[in-house]
Order: structure tokens, then sequence, then C-alpha cells
């Protein structure tokens, strides 16, 4: 679906498939990059805080109780009713089955009242598009790292919709080596963050850490080793460990991360071609990766692009955002005319001018 005329299209973005209810409507119109009207975010953080991480039944009736109310809030923010929205995009995948079934029935809700069109997205493309939100966007074409959740990708990135798979992760992921580390660290839920903060207190030479596959030759990550070193070193701390000790640990595990991070991205970088990396997931947030990628960008005079940190995390603008990009694009949408499926598991992949749902499935 291409569009026909200048006339701007409102599209409604709604995120569910975690442990964020997040809604946003962005503008968009030939020529000009997409605007964001107005957003609303809810974070489960607090519900999940107790039992030490997401419990899929909670995460999924929370959706429930917060989602229309957010919709609300954002076409009362931006000035419309829900008459003004032309677009109707829900994260179809991947992410927890019961969440995205939320979101999903909600817009496909919304948009049979409304005789709307409503488009499944896929989240990953929502977080590799997010720093055009920001106010340095990138260029294409681009290499994208992606460090969401229990996904870190390297990606060819050519223009909207055209994405190759360089590198992926064989278990765990950046995202998971963090939180599970900070959980064997005694540090509370969500981790990444916490361990994050305690790291800038350590030394991160205290203690010898892996690097898995930082020179395996290929752009593929593996973080499950890495983990299990920190569990070994956490065991021989003891039960109760100083807080030097603590803070060492976790400034070893934050530069073990990193350094592979931004070996295999620069290594993207070079392989491909590419002048530009974009960094984009919840990890995208973390300071010093931020700062290790910019120094060795610089130094071999590329460009690095991240989303602004409150949109590191998963967030409707993203996903307003993916929709209006490919309808600028020209792009062919998954439209079932309000029947509709989701995706828990869904690759990202190579996708060219036709629907995510024929060429990722």
């Amino acid at each position: 679906m291409r569009l026909a005329t200048l006339k701007p299209m409102r599209v409604l973005g709604i995120e569910t498939s975690c442990d964020e209810t997040g809604v946003a409507l962005v503008e968009c119109q030939p020529g000009r990059a997409p605007r964001l009207l107005a957003e609303a975010l809810h974070s489960q953080v607090g519900l999940h805080r107790p039992f030490g991480g997401v419990v899929p039944e909670l995460a999924s009736r929370d959706h429930i109780r917060r989602v229309l109310p957010l919709v609300q809030e954002v076409t009362t923010s931006a000035g419309i009713d829900l008459a003004g929205v032309d677009r109707l995009a829900y994260t179809r995948g991947p992410g927890l089955a019961g969440a995205l079934l939320v979101g999903a029935g909600v817009a496909c809700a919304l948009a049979c009242a409304l005789d709307r069109p409503a488009w499944g997205i896929h989240h990953l493309e929502g977080h590799l598009l997010s720093p055009f939100l920001a106010r340095d966007p990138p260029s294409f074409p681009f290499v994208a790292l992606l460090v969401s959740g229990g996904h870190t990708q390297l990606m060819a990135v050519a223009r909207v919709g055209d994405y190759r798979l360089l590198g992926d992760t064989i278990d765990d992921a950046a995202g998971e080596a963090f939180d599970k580390s900070a959980k064997l660290l005694g540090l509370g839920y969500p981790g990444g963050a916490d361990l994050a903060r305690l790291a800038d207190q350590g030394d991160a030479r205290a203690y010898a850490l892996p690097r898995p596959l930082m020179h395996s030759g290929n752009l593929d990550f593996s973080f499950a080793g890495l983990k299990t070193a920190v569990a070994t070193q956490a065991r021989k701390l003891g039960p109760a460990p100083s807080d030097t000790q603590r803070a060492d640990l976790a400034a070893a595990t934050q530069a073990a991360i990193v350094d592979v991070l931004v070996h295999k991205s620069m290594r993207a970088l070079e392989t491909s071609g590419l002048r530009t990396l974009v960094v984009a997931g919840g990890v995208s947030a973390n300071a010093a990766l931020r700062l290790r990628l910019d120094q060795a960008a610089a130094a071999a005079g590329c460009r690095v692009h991240y989303p602004e940190l409150h949109w590191c995390s998963d967030n409707g603008a993203m996903i307003a955002l993916a929709a209006a990009m490919r309808l600028q694009a020209g792009l062919s949408m998954h439209d079932r005319r309000y029947t509709f499926d989701v995706e828990p598991r869904w690759a990202l992949g190579a996708a060219s001018d036709v629907p995510l749902s024929e060429n990722l499935g």
C-alpha cells in the first residue's frame, strides 16, 4: 500500500510483547520524516519484582487493564479522537504469547470498529528503526546491533524492510547475561541496570572472565559461558562477599559483555563495508557500551546512532514508527481484516517490499 496523497496519515501503535504497555501516535506523509504526536507507557517492573522475573499470566492481565486507558491518554494528548486515527499497528511478535494477544486483540477490535486497517509489526523491526525518532537520526544503509531481551543480532540494513542477518546469539543474549549475572550478585529485578550502576564502583581487571566467541571468525554471539564463569566466581567469593568484591565482579562482567559487542560490531562494519552503526534495544542504554562504541567507531572513521534513552526499552512509539516508515516506503502490510494471530518466536530476516508475515515467518 502506497501513500497516494499528501494527506497526513496518523498511525496508532500498540506494544504489549512483554512487561511494558506502550501506546503512541505517529503522523507521516511523503517527503517528511514521521512525527511523534503523543505517547504513553506503563512499566510492570513493580508487579514482577517480587518474583524475580516476568510472570507471563500477570503480564497479560496487566496489559488488559492498561492498554485502553493508555489509548485514551494518547489520543487526548494529541488533541484528536479515535476517528482521527488512520491506521492501527500492533506488535505481532516475538514476545510472550498471551501478552502479544492482548495488543493484537485490542488493535484489531479498534480497527474493526473504526473501519481502519490493522497491521502486525515485528518487535525487533521497531527497535531497529527507533533511532529514527532521535535528534540525530541515521541514514540508510547501516549495520544494526540489536540488543533487546533475549536477542543479540547484527543486521545489514539496506532500507526499510530489507534486513540481512550477519550474526545471531546461539544461547544467552547480552541482556540475559546482564540480568542473570545481576541475580548471581544478589541484585534485584530487573538486574541489568543495577549491575551497570554497581560496575561503576568496581575494577574490571579484578577478575579474568571469558569473552565467548570474540575471536571466532564469525559474527555470532554466546554469553552462556560467561554467565557460568560469573556463577563460579561468585561461589568462590562465598555467601557474604564484600561490597568491593561485588562491584569488581560486576565491572568485570560488564567489561566482558561490552568487549564482545564492540569487537563484533566493528568487525561487522569492516566486513560489510558500511560506515554507520545503529544500536538499539534495552542494552543500548548502557553507558559503558555507548562510550566504547563511540570510541571504536571514531577511530575507524564511522558513526554510531542510538535511540534516546527513553526509547531503548519497549515502547509504542517504535511500533507506530515502524508502521509509518513501511507505509512511506510503499511496502505491503500484513492486514487480515481483523482476524489475527501472533508470533511468539519470529525471526527478523531478509524482507523487501512485501509483508513481513510472508518473508520472516
